[in-house]
């Protein structure tokens, strides 16, 4: 039987087998809660063979992918876990995306059932019928066969199936607005390598209560989901955000570590009532996937108790960074230093490595970087950089940013949003620091606009602070005031939100479409 001191003596394990034995050490203590419900590791280790074995029965074998696209629930969680149990390669989707992508990712992966609910079904219509695969509701509704009704009998065990680091754990389809996504296939040993920011490398411990709100399909939400899990700790979900539901659930279940995006953060700390929450068994937050202000990391510091972490990576992987911001109050302009184990260049345009204060694309290596894009070998070489000295190969984030003499990065922007105006590199986020500086402005966007003058020109959208007023002009006066004439602004337009991803992406690509558009 696979022990924890084996797996730590070998440097890999699994998450299925590390559930297993939480449930044999305290089958009573609670997995998974959500709402009013609540699942236990010994229930949590059965569901999870049944389902495995409903996959087995269906013909799913091991390496296959099966597909989900629903809202997080208990359900989800479980047939994620009872997937991996099974050796299949989980490919979870965004509900978000069209039904065109949808379709044509669930057929990418090769799956043959496919998991869904009725709030899916109804986005989809009639363009669900051109799915491939089995239909399965995980809701119970009536779009597939009921979830229940497909679950093997109680007691059903899987047959065992062996895994090795090298077998794909899952297949994140990268967030793409137009055009299918890609698939990001991530292996049990680049999970192995996620499990916790400890040397032990498994999980947060058994007294930890962890937290999401985000979606089960995002790699932001997983990197929190699996590490609470593998520790042994208790898992609190909420299917959708909301701040009041949030609060209440953080103080109600004494939560130790939850993952939230920038966005949550604002919201959560601009409410009148957030001070009168007690969230005092806080350990640590986590924050990845967008940009986060210094001025927003020191509130959550200064009023919120417990440390904050930073990430900074893809979901390729290949290599990241991580500030500890409770240890480097200094640093919060930055996402901090080298995870371990990676290592990191900054290179121009000719592929030449660029010292400390200059600017440069990131380009990243580890030992958890994903196995490649699924069915595109040629996008998986373009993702890739091979040093010409010594023939390592990295993994090209596509963004721009400086270190400084101690390692630490500040992020600039997506090598493909800079604003090239009049032969000059104007960097959107220098600008959208300067406009949040005006105190009526909640959050700015900077795009690149066609320019007969300049070539392009930056245009910036900005959201007010709830009862805040100021005009267009006054806050573009403001900005171009305090900036170069490379960058002055020379379109500014209020909006009552910035348009973001479930995970809280600005997408700028809509912004400039609804610009540009006649």
């Amino acid at each position: 039987m696979t022990t924890l001191e084996t797996m730590i003596a070998d440097d890999f394990g699994t998450v299925p087998d590390l559930i297993r034995l939480h449930a044999a050490a305290d089958p009573a203590k609670l997995a998974l809660i959500q709402d009013d419900r609540s699942l236990s590791y010994g229930d949590l280790d059965a569901l999870m063979d049944r389902i495995a074995a409903g996959l087995q029965r269906d013909g799913v074998a091991q390496k296959q992918a099966l597909s989900v696209c629903a809202t997080t629930s208990i359900e989800y969680a479980a047939l994620f876990l009872g997937g991996l149990r099974a050796g299949a390669a989980v490919a979870p989707i965004a509900p978000s995306s069209t039904a065109d992508q949808i379709v044509a990712m669930v057929n990418d992966s090769g799956a043959s059932l496919f998991f869904i609910d009725k709030g899916v079904a109804a986005e989809m219509g009639e363009t669900l019928k051109q799915v491939s695969a089995t239909l399965i509701a995980l809701d119970g509704s009536d779009v597939g066969r009921p979830f229940a009704d497909w679950l093997p009998p109680v007691g059903a065990k899987p047959a065992p199936v062996t895994i090795g680091p090298k077998d794909p754990f899952n297949i994140i389809y990268s967030s793409g607005t137009t055009g299918t996504p890609k698939g990001i296939v991530q292996s049990h040993g680049m999970r192995w390598r996620h499990l916790a920011p400890r040397p032990d490398g498994i999980g947060y411990g058994p007294d930890a209560v962890g937290f999401i709100s985000t979606p089960l399909y995002s790699n932001t939400t997983l990197v929190c989901f699996f590490p609470t899990l593998a520790g042994g700790g208790t898992m609190v979900m909420l299917a959708k955000f909301d701040v009041i539901k949030w609060l209440t659930a953080a103080q109600k279940h004494r939560v130790t570590h939850a993952m939230l995006v920038p966005v949550q953060y604002r919201r959560l700390l601009e409410h009148p009532d957030f001070d009168s929450y007690d969230l005092s068994s806080f350990v640590m937050k986590f924050a990845t996937s967008a940009p986060f202000s210094a001025e927003l990391k020191k509130q959550a510091l200064d009023r919120w108790p417990g440390g904050l972490i930073e990430y900074y990576g893809m979901t390729e992987g290949g290599g990241g960074f991580m500030l500890q911001g409770h240890l480097h109050p200094d640093k919060l302009h930055t996402v901090g230093q080298a995870s371990p184990g990676a290592v990191i260049k900054l290179i121009d345009e000719e592929g030449n490595e660029v010292g400390p204060g200059e600017v440069g694309e990131i380009i990243g290596r580890s030992p958890a970087t994903m196995s490649g894009y699924h069915n595109q070998p040629g996008k998986t070489s373009e993702a890739q950089w091979t040093d010409p000295a010594t023939g390592e190969v990295y993994i090209r984030t596509g963004d721009v940013g400086r270190l400084d003499a101690e390692g630490f990065l500040t992020l600039m922007d997506r090598r493909k949003d800079m604003i090239i105006s009049g032969g000059f590199n104007v960097y959107p986020s220098d600008l959208e620091s300067v406009i949040v500086q005006h105190p009526a402005v909640a959050e700015a966007a900077v795009i690149a606009a066609p320019s007969d003058q300049w070539g392009e020109t930056p245009v910036a959208f900005v959201a007010l602070k709830p009862g805040a007023t100021a005009t267009a002009d006054e806050i573009r006066t403001f900005t171009n005031s305090k900036v170069g004439k490379t960058q002055r602004v020379s379109d500014l337009l209020l909006v009552d939100t910035l348009p973001r991803s479930h995970i809280g992406k600005v997408l700028k690509r809509e912004l400039r479409d609804s610009y540009l558009a006649p």
